[in-house]
């Protein structure tokens, strides 16, 4: 697959800068692999534990239809155009080697292997920027973040942007800077570090329905309030399954029960969304390579007019 590269004279995809240019991400980003051999995560209701402590290994293949939302790795996401990854992490039980883990319902991989794998890609496309935002930890104590943030120093090192105010940041701004990486970290720990953003400065409302309608209009909502609050933003297109939802359609899984039955109404949706202040900044998906999601969010750039809200 061949990357989307941004070029200086066509600053599109790679960052959106201060709430101008309009970025596509992944929704667990990471759930591309999910290890059917590890235990369930410590963030799981009782029910689930319950559900795997019975059925065991057939529990958690069915389990994992309904647990990945994304089928590309983080490699793939960033060579079709990916800029934004939803990353969660927790610690293991009884792990032996005391290792951080990608997870959602069950493990993924190990978090250290992830962020290699970006800043591969961004070592060889110096004009790249991401966005890592760390929004849920789980079975996390002090000395789990310590370990993470030096991961991320020992990974990225002067790739990462100091946390500023967002108007500050432009594609310029970074690029002089040689800048790539902006993290944000929703925990108390983002003040203590100067390379974390505040969680508060990357807010993701989610509208936490299986109703099409619903999400639409939920989403359309939270691009009025975005307006009044001066950050980065996220607009979450995707609908989350049920308990119901999930018994009815067991073993199909998430992709063909949900997504791509909604998927027609909601890239409707994002088709007809502008870039801009006022506009939409990071729309994330499951599934991202489906419907022309990512393309179509690069092509809502386009509509800018040259030198619009810009603060490049």
């Amino acid at each position: 697959m061949t990357p989307f590269v941004v070029k200086e004279e066509n600053v599109i995809a790679a960052a959106s800068v201060y709430r101008v240019y309009t970025s596509s991400g992944s929704h667990d980003s990471f759930s591309f692999y999910i290890d059917e051999a590890s235990p369930v995560g410590p963030e799981q209701p009782e029910t689930v534990q319950n559900f795997v402590s019975v059925f065991g290994t057939v529990a958690k293949k069915l389990m994992r239809k309904w647990l990945a939302t994304q089928t590309m790795n983080f490699t793939s996401q960033l060579g079709a155009g990916i800029r934004y990854f939803d990353l969660r992490i927790s610690t293991k039980p009884r792990d032996p080697d005391n290792e951080l883990y990608f997870a959602h319902g069950l493990f993924s991989a190990k978090v250290k292997e992830g962020l290699e794998e970006i800043n591969a890609f961004l070592t060889e496309h110096p004009k790249e920027v991401v966005f890592l935002d760390f929004n849920h930890f789980y079975g996390m104590q002090k000395c789990h973040h310590e370990k993470l943030v030096q991961m991320l120093k020992d990974t990225y090192g002067n790739k990462m942007c100091p946390a500023i105010f967002a108007h500050e940041v432009s594609l310029q701004y970074l690029w002089e800077k040689e800048h790539q990486v902006l993290v944000f970290y929703h925990s108390p720990v983002a003040v203590e570090v100067a390379f974390l953003w505040p969680g508060q400065m990357m807010p993701a409302p989610w509208a936490n329905t299986t109703d099409t309608e619903k999400l639409i209009q939920f989403l359309q909502a939270s691009i009025t309030e975005r307006r009044k609050k001066g950050s980065f933003f996220i607009s979450q297109v995707v609908l989350t399954p049920k308990a119901s939802t999930v018994v009815k359609g067991v073993a199909s899984g998430l992709r063909e029960t949900i997504t791509e039955r909604a998927l027609p109404a909601m890239m409707e949706w994002v088709r007809t969304q502008k870039a801009g202040e006022s506009g939409v900044n990071i729309i994330t998906a499951d599934f991202v390579e489906l419907g022309d999601f990512i393309s179509t969010v690069i092509k809502l750039n386009y509509s800018l007019d040259e030198g619009e809200d810009d603060t490049t």
